[in-house]
């Protein structure tokens, strides 16, 4: 089932102002993003037949450590701990639109985030940003599909000037999305979902984070007994650097690169189960750290 999510999140919904670790290197706001890189696995871009299905996102990040635009580690004590558990509902239309079945989805995530810097501690617990957009999706064989959405974030997640913890970006931000998947279930699984992200201005503090495009991969090979072996991560690119107060701040763009296992089981019943642990690296001007996401899927 295709996920064209942003939603558990990683810089969950979050990373907040870290205000005590130094704005000379922001790279986006507070080092994070609205969506949460590395969440989806494989089936990103296969849309299922008409119907309403339930998926449950589950990931739980750490990061101990803050890079500047060298790679080097920032001189503070830093720790962040994230854990999301993430509904999401999709409607899968009986609607065509361009010749794609038509969906819509929508995704609430519950938020628990604690930031640490330099022994002071911040904590929140919540509602994070929501998300919703509508979804085309094209079966172009029986093992190539592709979906393309636009997803939507608004800023419901609780946002406060100057705390280190806050589980909301208070920013709108949209993101056109476009996920292929090959699916063979003796073969090569392979899945690619690309992002590309507008963000808004922060109302609360005049800042404007710099557009950001990314992508979610998977790679596995298909056992024939509904298990799929391999690997999956992300790619993550700043691509045009920040607005504060009118100025630009073109230095400092975040990236970051991250792989790990991962895994799927799908049941003769309908409903599938994805796995992965993914490490981050090569990161500039953001945390670096550990994510274990959990996917269930299934028909309503």
């Amino acid at each position: 089932m295709h996920n064209n999510n942003r939603h558990p999140g990683l810089p969950l919904w979050l990373v907040a102002a870290l205000a005590g670790a130094g704005q000379a290197c922001w790279a986006t706001e507070g080092r994070g993003s609205s969506y949460p890189m590395g969440a989806e696995n494989y089936m990103s871009g296969a849309l299922p037949p008409p119907g309403w299905y339930a998926q449950v996102y589950a990931e739980h990040y750490t990061a101990e450590d803050l890079k500047d635009d060298d790679g080097h580690s920032l001189p503070v004590d830093f720790r962040l701990r994230a854990s999301v558990i993430a509904p999401r509902l999709v409607w899968v239309t009986e609607q065509k639109l361009f010749g794609g079945d038509l969906a819509l989805q929508t995704i609430a995530p519950l938020v628990d985030l604690s930031v640490t810097v330099n022994g002071d501690r911040d904590h929140r617990q919540g509602l994070g940003d929501m998300i919703f957009g509508p979804a085309l999706g094209y079966h172009y064989s029986d093992q190539f599909h592709a979906v393309y959405a636009l997803d939507i974030i608004a800023p419901t997640g609780e946002y406060e000037r100057g705390r280190q913890a806050n589980i909301g970006r208070h920013y709108w931000a949209v993101e056109p999305v476009a996920a292929f998947s090959y699916v063979d279930p003796a073969g090569p699984n392979l899945d690619l979902k690309l992002m590309y992200d507008f963000n808004a201005r922060n109302s609360a503090t005049d800042y404007r984070s710099g557009r950001e495009a990314h992508a979610d991969y998977a790679l596995g090979w298909g056992l024939d007994n509904g298990w799929v072996v391999g690997v999956g991560g992300y790619v993550y690119r700043q691509v045009s650097g920040d607005d504060q107060s009118g100025a630009q701040v073109d230095d400092n763009k975040g990236r970051a690169f991250a792989i790990g296992p991962s895994l799927k089981y799908s049941s003769p019943s309908g409903w599938f189960l994805t796995a992965k642990w993914q490490q981050e690296s090569a990161v500039r001007n953001r945390p670096e750290g550990d994510a274990y996401w959990l996917k269930l899927t299934m028909p309503l």
